[in-house]
């Protein structure tokens, strides 16, 4: 699980660093970058829904293999033919690898219930690390040339793939159909949703265009509700939504993604921006930009090998508010102080530590508040919440670019981050004010109990 989770790290974390000066040899600019990173997160939100119900009509295994090579198929794409058109498309199937976590969570807690904290929290740790080195490794092979830090993700996808073949399924059981008229009608309605806030400033968000799409959006999203909740067999179960504290740590998941993932596109054109040129920016290239990526993601490693710990000393709820809360201080550092690296990186690892925290605590719960038969919908949901955030997130911080883009060159004045990382500060803080609908069971006298236990005895914790 861990190779798997090292693979899917290394395709999170290797592109972003590279898109700079990739963008530079392949002529596109610093909309078009953040727009390849939209295009990505879109792709993880409409895939997320999509394998975790294959994977429980099918097995998560066998799902689990056929995204691996989806994955695999899309690095070699992007390495082997890299333009502007081998980038979208490498991308979108790359976008595959949101089936990771959800198809793995299943297989966990099937054959080893008793280390499923443990086990949720080491996989995120894993995963961010490696988000952190792959940019790295990229960035040092692209000091050369920029393609070469393409090919990272290729020999890891090799030792993923030979890692799936060897992987046990789960025994949860299986049934029901596929659901393709509320798979067409997710799709269309997160597309257009994504596409009204990624292009509302160029098409003037009063013009005909803009209100006619995102109206579409919200009739086509409405539909897909009212399909899935009169089926019986669900692509996406909404009804689990009515479990309050599902319903809550989703709601949670959306707004810290919205702000952590959604900001990393943004963080790397910031980096990278001239400050000769732009009169902003740090003026690093691939290399420097992977190691502040490596120094964040080893923030959200501690902060993710802490969440069992504190949830054990504290509560739970304590955990994600304090998640929401480091998310709203680090962007308002962000806001006051960014002039100088050293300002810069101090507020990122506030964000890179709230990271860690919120993905290990929310993928935890997620897994644990439903029975085990439904543990890769929850986690799927979940996921959903999270890759939603990420390219809305994504797709307001391009809108704010467009509005913000200095005629007559490819920059974003400074107002454009102002109002990103802004926005950002306010959707942590909603975050945390979420926290305060998040009931759970677990009392002082359990948490004292749990606390006598080792990692490897986590009580699953019985949430209503």
């Amino acid at each position: 699980m861990a190779v798997v989770v090292l693979f899917s790290g290394i395709v999170q974390g290797y592109l972003t660093p590279l898109l700079p000066e990739l963008g530079l040899r392949l002529h596109i600019g610093s909309v078009g970058q953040n727009n390849i990173y939209l295009l990505s997160q879109l792709a993880f939100a409409v895939m997320t829904p999509l394998l975790s119900r294959l994977g429980d009509l099918y097995g998560h295994r066998r799902l689990l293999r056929v995204a691996l090579g989806m994955v695999a198929g899309g690095s070699l794409l992007m390495a082997g033919w890299p333009s502007a058109a081998t980038l979208a498309v490498g991308v979108v199937l790359q976008g595959a690898l949101v089936g990771f976590f959800p198809l793995l969570v299943g297989i966990l807690r099937s054959n080893a219930p008793e280390r499923n904290r443990t086990g949720i929290s080491l996989l995120v740790g894993v995963l961010l690390i490696s988000i952190g080195v792959g940019g790295l490794v990229a960035g040092v092979l692209s000091e050369r040339h920029a393609a070469a830090g393409l090919w990272v993700a290729v020999p890891v996808a090799v030792l993923a793939v030979v890692a799936g073949l060897l992987l046990p399924d789960s025994d949860a059981a299986r049934g029901g159909r596929f659901h393709f008229g509320a798979a067409a009608l997710l799709t269309a309605g997160l597309v257009a949703l994504v596409l009204v806030l990624a292009q509302g400033s160029a098409w003037g968000w009063a013009s005909p265009l803009t209100l006619g799409t995102g109206a579409g959006a919200v009739v086509v999203l409405a539909a897909w509700v009212v399909v899935e909740r009169g089926s019986t067999h669900p692509l996406v179960s909404v009804r689990m939504l009515s479990n309050r504290p599902l319903a809550v740590v989703s709601g949670y998941t959306f707004c810290a993604a919205f702000a952590t993932i959604g900001f990393l596109g943004a963080n790397a054109l910031f980096l990278g921006a001239s400050p000769s040129q732009a009169g902003y920016g740090m003026g690093m290239g691939p290399q420097t930009i992977a190691t502040v990526s490596l120094a964040m993601v080893i923030a959200g490693f501690v902060g993710s090998t802490l969440t069992p710990r504190l949830a054990r000393r504290v509560d739970d709820r304590a955990v994600l508010a304090l998640g929401g809360v480091l998310i709203a201080l680090g962007f308002l550092g962000l806001i006051l102080f960014h002039d100088t690296l050293a300002e810069y990186l101090a507020a990122v690892l506030v964000v890179g530590l709230a990271t860690g925290l919120f993905e290990s605590i929310t993928r935890t719960l997620a897994a644990e508040i439903v029975e085990e038969h439904e543990t890769a919908l929850a986690v799927g949901l979940n996921e959903l919440a999270l890759s939603l955030g990420a390219a809305i997130g994504a797709a307001v911080i391009g809108a704010f670019f467009a509005a913000h883009e200095v005629r007559g060159t490819a920059y974003i004045g400074i107002s454009g981050y102002l109002w990103s990382w802004g926005a950002c500060a306010c959707v942590g803080v909603l975050g945390a004010a979420l926290t305060l609908c998040y009931r759970s069971h677990r009392t002082a006298g359990t948490r004292a109990a749990a606390g006598r236990q080792s990692d490897h005895t986590a009580p699953s914790g019985g949430l209503a």
